[in-house]
């Protein structure tokens, strides 16, 4: 028996190979351009495409914040998309592993024992009797001989969507160690904002005390007292509002990391040492966007959808299945291993589909249209990518104009408002030139730490479109 086991798998397995229904998979080509956009917007990239990527970065060398690493480490462990996404890869694996036994008999052992009281109207003898059987043995129940790669092609199916599921895994993950990142930042933002609306006001509690002093004095009317006070006015609004976000941003930290985050790891002001990424090397667009998770994916679901086509179309073909059996038999317990007890059965079955009223046809219908999904699916996949990592190199290639610009904007401001305060002081000009200025600078000031913001977060979002390294 177990010879004629080994001898059926083994020609299962043959005849299997003979022939495939599944189409030749081939990759569609990428709808967009085989390099990145150029323009005002973007720097000159580097011809040296050997340049260490982004991608090939862990992101424990790209992320060199130390709070932030430890950070992002309690994301990976405590956060519960990612536990999901672990899970979900656990169950495809599971699911394939269940696909792919139905390429190989399976073969139970069985023993029983029949006892039957026959009563004297049926006996053969005219008196009752007591009929013992007993019976042990291995058998194969219902093996697919899979003659046309239906279980095959099944099997296959199963795989690509369990690759699949990884791929989605490293997504979640990439996208994790992005958030967590970027909500890092933007609390860092917010708690910068907040100190410099504190600094304002106490700068405009001096200026609204000495106009004070000056309107007793009947040196300064009653419009610069009411002036000076709209400014503290404004700069307390301003708290308010930067308190509320900073408490919100703390909060939407806590539920990315999965867990309440220790005081010591929150930051204090926006850091310039966030990333190591010091020169970009995008790389060419099929090696980046070919690569990243989410288009393999895209790919994994339409290779299993090339894969389903192949189950389909085999169901139009006939199915032949076995089942075997051998051991022993005896109507006494004691003689059941005696010689001449030995008994076996072999049952082959083939099926012809003949009428289904269109079923087959239909899921072949059906199984090439999710192929045809799926390939604009993996075309969108694509087109999103290359859009995304496009854009991110956009403001990479004018972020720094932007932020020097800033800078010297605030410098200029800066230095208005003092020679403002200095004519003021002398008489020269009226204290609404003093809160013009004011205002001109604590607009540039906050300006200047979105943009340092805008800065930091683009290097993030490269590190997540250029599929930045998990590991």
């Amino acid at each position: 028996m177990i010879r004629l086991i080994a001898l059926l798998s083994m020609a299962s397995a043959c005849l299997a190979g003979c022939t495939t229904m599944a189409p030749s998979y081939s990759r569609p080509e990428a709808p967009v351009s085989a390099a990145w956009p150029t323009g005002p917007a973007y720097q000159a990239q580097s011809a040296d495409q050997a340049q260490k990527r982004v991608a090939d970065i862990p992101w424990r060398d790209f992320f060199v914040d130390k709070q932030l690493g430890v950070l992002i480490e309690l994301a990976l462990k405590n956060n519960r998309d990612l536990k999901v996404a672990t899970l979900n890869i656990e169950r495809s694996r599971a699911q394939f592993q269940i696909q792919r036994s139905n390429l190989f008999p399976k073969v139970d052992a069985g023993a029983a024992a029949g006892y039957q009281r026959i009563p004297e109207t049926l006996s053969a003898t005219g008196k009752a009797m007591t009929v013992e059987q007993y019976s042990v043995g291995l058998g194969i129940s219902s093996y697919e001989v899979d003659l046309f790669d239906r279980v095959r092609s099944l099997k296959d199916q199963a795989l690509e969507q369990y690759l699949a599921t990884e791929q989605a895994g490293r997504t979640v993950q990439i996208s994790l160690v992005s958030q967590v990142a970027a909500t890092w930042l933007a609390l860092a933002a917010d708690r910068e904002r907040l100190q410099l609306a504190q600094e304002t006001l106490a700068n405009q509690q001096e200026s609204y005390n000495l106009t004070r002093s000056r309107f007793e004095a009947g040196v300064a009317s009653a419009l610069a007292l009411n002036q000076a006070q709209t400014t503290i006015d404004g700069a307390r609004v301003d708290i308010a509002r930067y308190t509320t976000l900073v408490a919100q941003d703390e909060n939407a930290l806590a539920l990315v990391v999965g867990s309440p985050v220790p005081s010591e790891l929150l930051p204090s002001l926006l850091s310039e040492k966030l990333t190591s990424l010091k020169e970009l090397s995008p790389g060419l667009p099929s090696d980046v966007l070919l690569s990243r998770p989410d288009i393999l994916q895209a790919e994994g679901v339409l290779k299993g959808a090339n894969a389903n086509i192949g189950a389909a179309r085999a169901a139009f073909f006939p199915r032949i299945t076995l089942v075997t059996s051998v051991g022993f038999g005896a109507d006494d317990l004691a003689a059941l291993f005696k010689p001449g007890s030995l008994a076996w059965k072999i049952a082959p079955q083939i099926t012809l589909p003949i009428f289904d009223g269109g079923s087959n046809k239909a899921n072949l219908s059906v199984a090439e249209a999710d192929r045809a999904i799926a390939v604009a699916q993996y075309e969108k996949a694509i087109q999103t990518a290359f859009r995304e990592v496009a854009d991110a190199l956009a403001q990479c290639g004018t972020i720094d104009d932007q932020l020097t610009a800033q800078q010297s904007l605030t410098g200029a401001t800066s230095e208005s408002y003092r020679l403002s305060q200095a004519r003021y002081e002398k008489g020269v000009d009226s204290y609404l030139q003093v809160l013009d200025s004011q205002r001109s600078l604590y607009g540039a000031q906050q300006n200047l730490i979105g943009v340092r913001l805008a800065r930091l977060a683009n290097l993030v979002t490269l590190y997540k479109v250029l599929g930045g390294g998990s590991e």
